[in-house]
Order: structure tokens, then sequence, then C-alpha cells
């Protein structure tokens, strides 16, 4: 049962969170044990994140995954039968090297994830601990600050409203636990707060509610009085975390704002978001602005990455060298870790790393067309990021994420430790 040598590495057709195709890998070793793991798929996408290969033509809308599949059984399998599976590191980079494009076109950025992820959980089956602390390897680490959900929007919501996420984060928690709780409180007054004005149009792609605002700025003060309604303090106890996507909505320094009719340049855009952070109590700020829009990206953390998140999602697709670019200019202070954007469990880690080098908050993160697959909770915990973004306080896909974390905080006893404000990248007033 101790033979860690890959005896076969299978690829099959699954679904995701929206009943899309999606590739799940399953590695067996030698020894009987096997490690299994399931790709996610984004909706809002940076230009140079690993891709998906999907299959094309009029099946599914084209977005079947039989080649995908095909990579992993055809090319994936006999690569890396009779390998160690430990050595997670040459696995990855041979995946890499058999693929031989700059965005993993050739056998699929689900085919390799898929295949990156089961390989790092056939790694534990076989050392018999969790994945979380395989990955922690003896070192001190703590459970994740969470940032959830609770108003859906931009591509997750048919551009309802513009700001593509509105959440919440809970730094004043005394224990992850005690976060999901108090965002428990905040997603339940916030859905009331919705049908008694009548705002509410249903559920978007990540579980938070599909409002009905007039404007960016009526979400904003419906977050606020959810927060109150809960019985909790907006800033001392829970704050307001946005992602603005803004790459849905703008390109070569023009902003499109289609809920209310209007387009702003780049200072414009700076200006308002500006205007926001000194009106509410906004911890964190993802894609501020466009991936192409570098020098916006670099006034705008000049002004205000003292006093708030600003994440690169779009702008850095978990990209070490991207990472490492943006912190030497300082052009924001966090990075969104996605490991279907990088590839490969290795790539994740090194942009990871980068950020944490730079001293950056790291967010490992979910994708918008999930799974029931867990493997992030276990590397935002055992790489020890300091936060993780799931989605929203509902809808499966999402709870079995939050909930793993769960179990993990109970198997850790007394030595449970909680990230809370030290998460975050910038001196918080609390």
């Amino acid at each position: 049962m101790n033979d860690t040598t890959i005896e076969s590495v299978h690829g099959r057709r699954m679904w995701d969170s929206r009943g899309r195709p999606t590739v799940e890998a399953t590695v067996r070793l030698r020894g009987g044990l096997t490690g299994r793991a399931l790709a996610p798929a984004g909706a809002s996408m940076g230009s140079g994140e690993a891709v998906d290969l999907r299959d094309g033509g009029a099946r599914f809308g084209g977005l079947d995954v039989q080649s995908a599949c095909r990579a992993i059984n055809e090319v994936l399998d006999g690569a890396l039968a009779g390998r160690n599976v430990n050595d997670q590191g040459s696995l990855d980079q041979l995946m890499v090297q058999l693929d031989g494009t700059p965005n993993r076109s050739r056998l699929g950025g689900n085919a390799l994830v898929a295949t990156s992820m089961a390989i790092a959980h056939a790694r534990a089956a076989a050392a018999g601990v969790p994945l979380w602390q395989l990955l922690a390897a003896g070192q001190p680490v703590r459970l994740p600050l969470p940032e959830i959900q609770i108003f859906g929007g931009g591509a997750h919501a048919e551009r309802r409203v513009d700001v593509q996420d509105f959440m919440v984060m809970c730094p004043a928690a005394t224990s992850f636990d005690e976060a999901l709780e108090w965002t428990a409180e905040i997603y339940r007054a916030a859905g009331a707060l919705l049908r008694r004005t009548g705002k509410l149009q249903g559920v978007a792609d990540e579980g938070g509610y599909w409002p009905a605002f007039n404007s960016n700025e009526e979400a904003l003060d419906t977050l606020m009085q959810a927060i109150i309604d809960a019985g909790l303090k907006p800033g001392a106890q829970v704050g307001i975390s946005l992602d603005i996507a803004a790459s849905e909505f703008g390109s070569n320094g023009r902003y499109e704002l289609a809920l209310e009719s209007r387009v702003l340049n780049t200072d414009a855009m700076i200006d308002m978001l500006g205007r926001w952070l000194d009106s509410y109590p906004i911890m964190s700020i993802e894609d501020p602005l466009a991936e192409d829009d570098a020098e916006g990206f670099t006034r705008f953390s000049s002004k205000y990455a003292s006093r708030c998140q600003i994440i690169g999602d779009d702008f850095l697709v978990t990209n070490a060298e991207r990472v490492r670019a943006a912190a030497a200019v300082s052009q924001l202070n966090a990075v969104l870790i996605k490991p279907n954007q990088a590839g490969t469990l290795t790539e994740t880690l090194a942009a990871l790393q980068a950020g944490k080098d730079a001293r950056f908050g790291t967010i490992v993160s979910a994708r918008s067309g999930e799974t029931e697959d867990v493997t992030i909770a276990h590397l935002a915990v055992g790489w020890n990021a300091g936060q993780l973004k799931v989605g929203s306080f509902a809808r499966s896909e999402r709870m079995a994420k939050w909930n793993e974390v769960l179990r993990i905080e109970e198997s850790m006893g007394r030595d449970a430790r909680f990230w809370g404000w030290d998460a975050l990248p910038f001196q918080a007033s609390h």
C-alpha cells in the first residue's frame, strides 16, 4: 500500500455548477490509493490565463471537453505512469512541457489543473494525512479570512449591476466559524431587505442575491444596512469587499457603466472608487481598473494602498512574473490565486509565494463555474494564504468549501488560529 508510483491517470467528463461540461482526473497509485480532482471554469477571465480546451461545434454550445479528457487519457497517462507521485514539481513541469504553449491550449488548462490537483490528493492519500497538512509540511498555519459574496453582478448576473461582486469580510471574528456565523446573519438580513423592497430578482452564478438596484451605490447602501440589521458594526467588525472586474466593461482607459448610462475615463473611475472608499467601510477592491490600464493601477494604488487591499486578478492571472513586476512598481498590494489560471499547482504556488515575498495579501479563490471539489480549501490553509474567496453563502458547490475549512478548523483543536485582521496588507484601524 506504500508504493507511490503512479499506475494510471484517467480523465472523464463531469458537470459544473452551471450545468456545463468539465474535466475530472483520477490518479491511481500502484499501492492502490487514488487522488481525484475537478477543474473549475471562470466567466470573467483575464487574457493571460491558462485556457480550457473545449471541443467547439454545436454540442453543448461548443463547451464539451472530450478533447481535454483525451489529452489526459492519451498523453498525460502515458507520460506520468511509472513516475513517483511525490515529485509534484517535476510532474507539473513535465505536463507544461508536453503542452508546449504559453496558455496551455494544446492539452488544456482544464486537463492540466485537474491532473495536478489529483496528483496532490494522491500524495496526501499516500502520506495518510489531509491535503492541507501535507502542504503545510510541519509549519504552523492559520485559518483564512473568508471573503463572501452577498450580491452578485457583472458577468455573474447579466450585468444587472456593473460591479461583479459585493462581498463582506469579518476580520474582527475570533475564529473561522464565527466569521461564517456573522456572514450567515448578514446574508439572511440582505435577503429580507431585498424581498421587503421588491428588489430581489433571483440568485447569481456564485449564490449571491441577484438584485434589481438602480445604481451601484444603492447596492453599497443596502449591504451596509444588511450588516447593521444583522446586529454587526460596519468597519469595526465587518468590512465590504468589491470585485469591480473592470476589464468586463472597460478598455483603453474608457469605462462604460451600463447601469448608470455613463462613460468614465481612468481618472474619473479612480475618483468614483475613491468616493466609495470615503463613504463606505471598503477594505478590499479587486481589479478596480481594466487589465490593460497598468498606469491606472499605479495611480490608484498610490492613493489608496495604505487604507485598502487592492487585488490583481485579471491583471495578474496567478502568474509569478506578473506579481513580481507589479510589486516592483507598487501597482497593487494583493494577488488573487486561482489554480486554473496558472494550469498547475506548482505554478500556482509560485505566484502565491511571489505575493508573500512582496508582502502582498494573498487570496486563494474559486471560479464562478465551480464543482463540489474542495481542493482550494486545503490550499488556502496548507499554504497559509491568509484569505479565501469562494463565492456566496449559498449553493452546495460554495458551501462544500466553507464546510471543509470548518472541518479543518475543528481537527486542529486548541491549535486552531484565525488570520483575521492580520490577513490584510494595510494597517486597518480597529
